[in-house]
């Protein structure tokens, strides 16, 4: 195990749901129990970290943090609610700051699930973020997708990752049981995007650089929806990969747009395709304005808000979009005029 491997781990906590005191965040409703049915595998995974492998048992990564606090109960809600097997999904939530508090929230919104929670070290990345578009891209906890392999344990080997703005309305284990083959990294793919929109004049008129992606069929993928073989990226040494690529930005600016082009500098072109439906992204609209969008065409299992608008800042403006009202459902959220008396 690498040094920062041992150093992330050492900062993991593990709780349970039964022994917090009430949160001081503002309030969500409690959300009901989900119970396994009868034709689902029994797990041990509560009893034994060493039974993280047992194939029953999803796990999925999602970080915590204030801003996006509503979306991640939301997101968290849709899972268990079309789960055909409830109890058998793990949550591991990655969290920067004020981590007591939104565990208090979490426990007491989800007082039937068991997690872990675990401390992510913004040292780790602050030297290596340079400005982007939007101001949410630059946040360190958006980069800590990148060191997912040492931050959970070595006994969970695969992850699925989901970004906090997104809802999912199918059985996550169809995408949990996708199979990856020889590649790292499993997400649905665009071919008809271009690439030069992803990186600037400096990147393509370094040879070296654009290297990177010579003899490469190189497709766009959304980094929000993700499934990964934990094992093989260790064994590949992708955090450090990702990390080249960051240095790289830092100093001479290569891109512009956060977490997203290093990924598509190391994985483009060698992605294991997923099927459109789980990731019907871009429904927060561009990361300038945030504009209304549309469904792409086909079937949906997952609705995705990447780009500036989320759906929960316009519900509450009363300025929606058509499809914010399929989020609605899934808002935990105590609105504060609920307490008021008068």
């Amino acid at each position: 195990m690498s040094l920062l491997s041992i150093f992330l781990l050492l900062n993991t906590v593990v709780f349970s749901v039964h022994s917090l005191p009430n949160a001081e965040l503002p309030a969500f409703r409690e959300a009901p129990a989900f119970r396994n049915g009868r034709e689902c595998p029994k797990t041990t995974w509560l009893s034994s970290p060493d039974n993280y492998h047992d194939p029953s048992i999803i796990h999925i990564a999602m970080t915590l943090d204030v801003t996006y606090l509503r979306g991640s109960v939301a997101g968290v809600l849709s899972v268990l609610q079309h789960a055909a097997c409830p109890e058998n999904v793990v949550f591991h939530f990655i969290a920067s700051h004020r981590r007591s508090d939104l565990l208090r929230t979490i426990t007491s919104t989800f007082p039937y699930q068991t997690f872990h929670l675990y401390h992510f070290n913004t040292d780790l990345v602050r030297g290596k973020i340079s400005s982007s578009i939007r101001r949410a891209l630059d946040q360190p906890l958006n980069y800590a997708r990148i060191y997912l392999a040492d931050l959970l344990p070595m006994s969970v080997r695969r992850i699925v990752y989901f970004d906090s703005d997104l809802i999912v309305v199918d059985d996550v284990a169809k995408l949990w049981n996708i199979k990856l083959g020889a590649h790292v990294l499993g997400a649905p793919e665009y071919c008809h995007a271009n690439f030069t929109n992803y990186f600037n004049y400096r990147f393509w008129s370094n040879p070296a650089y654009a290297a990177a992606l010579r003899g490469r069929r190189a497709c766009y993928f959304n980094t929000g929806v993700m499934v990964i073989d934990l094992g093989k990226w260790r064994e590949g040494k992708y955090t450090e990969k990702l990390e080249y690529w960051m240095k790289v930005q830092k100093k001479y600016r290569i891109y512009e747009l956060g977490s997203l082009p290093p990924f598509l500098l190391v994985f483009a072109g060698d992605v294991e395709g997923v099927e459109h439906r789980w990731n019907q992204h871009g429904l927060g609209g561009d990361n300038l304005e945030g504009l209304c969008r549309d469904l792409h065409p086909g079937p949906v299992s997952l609705l995705h808000w990447s780009g500036k608008g989320k759906p929960w800042l316009r519900l509450d403006s009363k300025r929606p979009c058509p499809l914010d009202s399929l989020w609605a459902p899934y808002d935990l959220y105590r609105h504060s005029t609920l307490f008021c008396d008068s």
